[in-house]
């Protein structure tokens, strides 16, 4: 079973495709019967409604995994009219096409979590979560657990992603790395998987120390552009280091910083691997993706999503920044205290 998987819906037929491929998962994962249909709805009422408001859309699903279970996500992305009251469509009995108005309120009802965005004229972004296990009424979310926003899809006609991500967390830190192989199809897959393997044997260093065990390891490969951040948040810093074209960004409510890397090509000519110390701002978020999506973004325009969850945040810059003709990946951390 794969980790992420990435669906067009542009007729009803797809709705049907989208549900059984969703149970499947959720089969796979070890769900019951009755979770697997909650599932089956949510993702049935997503898809639908990209049809009937938006004209077609995505749907993306993708294993997640905490501590104690597994998960499917799954996001919904359109650039349909977008929702003028968010919480009015939330209400039972709301429509807007003559339905009998329960589509967003079962999602929001059937999720462990659940989260949108819209503005008016720009389309959708949906996030559902459901676990294996049911969350217990009224339990608040754990506050102390980061939590991550990830998309790494291929380009249209591969099946393996010529770019990978991983990440190391542990008590008041966490690491993580993308990697973005030379090119696409299996032989970038092939360099991006090894850059990963090398992250988690050596997550443990700091990121130039990281890429330096990577280089040589990584000859006999296409060789990839390779990014690590490591946050310390009882510090209050953040330690960065890249080789190639991996874009990183902090954002916060107050200022921005975009994150140096050097050019080259992590297994085949790096000539200058620096790491970089940044401070990390309360309630900031860190961004970075590959060059298959277009570095020339701003969240200010989109007023409210910095409130969002990760997961939400990355969706809408792949749906609106993502460039066809590459492997495509955006990864979003932000601390779940500020969301909550």
């Amino acid at each position: 079973m794969k980790e992420i998987y990435h669906l067009q819906v542009v007729e009803q037929s797809q709705v049907g495709e989208i549900r059984r491929l969703a149970a499947y998962i959720g089969q796979a994962m070890g769900f019951d019967e009755s979770r697997i249909g909650y599932v089956s709805i949510v993702v049935t009422e997503l898809a639908t409604n990209l049809l009937k408001h938006a004209g077609g859309g995505e749907i993306i699903l993708r294993t997640i995994q905490t501590e104690d279970q597994p998960g499917i996500e799954i996001l919904s992305l359109d650039k349909g009219p977008g929702i003028r009251d968010i919480n009015e469509c939330l209400r039972d009995g709301y429509s807007t096409v003559g339905s009998p108005g329960t589509g967003l309120g079962a999602i929001h009802r059937l999720s462990s979590f659940f989260d949108i965005y819209s503005l008016p004229g720009q389309g959708v972004v949906a996030l559902s979560r459901m676990w294996r296990e049911p969350p217990p009424r009224f339990e608040p979310a754990p506050a102390s657990k980061p939590d991550l926003g990830v998309i790494c899809l291929p380009v249209h006609g591969e099946e393996e992603c010529g770019d990978a991500w991983a990440v190391h967390m542990s008590p008041g830190e966490i690491v993580v790395m993308l990697a973005d192989g030379l090119g696409h199809g299996p032989f970038a897959a092939e360099a991006a998987g090894k850059a990963r393997a090398i992250f988690k044997e050596y997550a443990h260093l700091s990121p130039a120390q990281i890429i330096q065990h990577m280089h040589a390891p990584m000859r006999g490969t296409r060789g990839a552009a390779v990014a690590i951040a490591r946050l310390i948040l009882r510090q209050g810093s953040l330690s960065y280091a890249g080789v190639g074209n991996i874009s990183g960004r902090i954002i916060s409510s107050e200022e921005n910083h975009d994150l140096v890397s050097y050019n080259g090509t992590v297994g085949l000519e790096a000539r200058k691997i620096q790491e970089f110390t940044y401070p990390w701002p309360e309630g900031g978020i860190l961004i970075m993706h590959s060059d298959g999506v277009d570095r020339y973004w701003s969240l200010p325009n989109h007023p409210g999503l910095l409130w969002k969850h990760p997961a939400l945040i990355a969706g809408l810059l792949y749906r609106n920044r993502q460039r066809p003709r590459d492997d495509s990946s955006v990864l979003v951390f932000k601390d779940v205290r500020s969301i909550l």
